[in-house]
């Protein structure tokens, strides 16, 4: 189980490389799943892995001018505030039961995961829409923006991702940047959403260190491979890709998390 939880930190960055996003969906099941650790625990976990790994990313795509640094700075600001309030504060406060009765029992770690599901099941509907629609996307306000994007932090903050999957349509639909710019600002944006929101479980959790960077290492080794990889990949195929993938890995946690 501890060797396929490395080949999956390995895929993590793949993932991260190619989609700017997603490394978080697949860092919380392996974590959770293939590793046995608390889900409250691998969502800390999850945050400093994604985002480190991002940091290294969002460099490599800078490089090849692919990270808007004004749209990304925008979108970070009030994301890793929501992010970094949400881990310090909000989710120590949950309940270890969160709902219990003669039929069943909603614990605290299983409500973050199915929470995580349902968020990815709308990001992933939302992907698909906007490839399906030949409609322009709405212009809205920088104050309805940084409110949107607030609250997304708030929820990227309970299920321990680093956004990308929010942050990518969000950044194409509004922002009106191409699949593979936003992939490269997803990444600059994920890198300080995750390691700011990481410095609020630094003083709440037990960090094992030793595990954690080893990990961490074999994820950024994905990540090489996958920025290589994206350049040979069609964008509207990406794109879709990317949306199925999304959709994927929800029913995937929806079906563990109600057995």
């Amino acid at each position: 189980m501890e060797l396929l939880g490395y080949l999956g930190a390995l895929l993590i960055g793949l993932v991260l490389g190619l989609t700017g996003g997603g490394g978080s969906m697949l860092t919380v099941p392996v974590l959770t799943y293939l590793l046995h650790i608390n889900p409250v625990t691998a969502t800390a976990y999850s945050l400093f892995i994604v985002g480190t790994t991002s940091v290294v990313g969002a460099i490599h795509n800078y490089q090849k001018k692919l990270v808007d640094v004004k749209n990304g700075i925008i979108f970070a600001i009030p994301s890793f505030i929501g992010v970094y309030l949400t881990r310090k504060f909000l989710v120590p406060l949950l309940p270890d039961v969160i709902f219990q009765n003669e039929w069943m029992t909603l614990s605290k770690g299983s409500f973050l995961m199915l929470l995580f599901a349902v968020i990815m099941l709308f990001a992933s509907y939302s992907m698909l829409k906007a490839k399906e629609t030949s409609e322009q996307p709405k212009e809205v306000s920088l104050f309805t923006l940084l409110i949107q994007t607030f609250f997304i932090g708030v929820l990227i903050g309970f299920v321990g991702a680093g956004g990308g999957f929010l942050i990518i349509p969000t950044l194409v639909l509004f922002a009106h940047l191409s699949m593979k710019k936003a992939i490269g600002t997803s990444l600059f944006v994920i890198s300080m959403n995750s390691l700011i929101g990481f410095l609020g479980d630094v003083q709440n959790l037990e960090i094992n260190w030793k595990f954690l960077l080893s990990f961490t290492l074999v994820s950024i080794a994905g990540i090489f491979i996958g920025t290589y990889l994206n350049k040979f990949i069609n964008e509207k195929q990406l794109k879709k890709g990317f949306a199925y993938f999304v959709l994927a890995m929800a029913v995937f946690i929806l079906f563990k998390e109600m057995l």
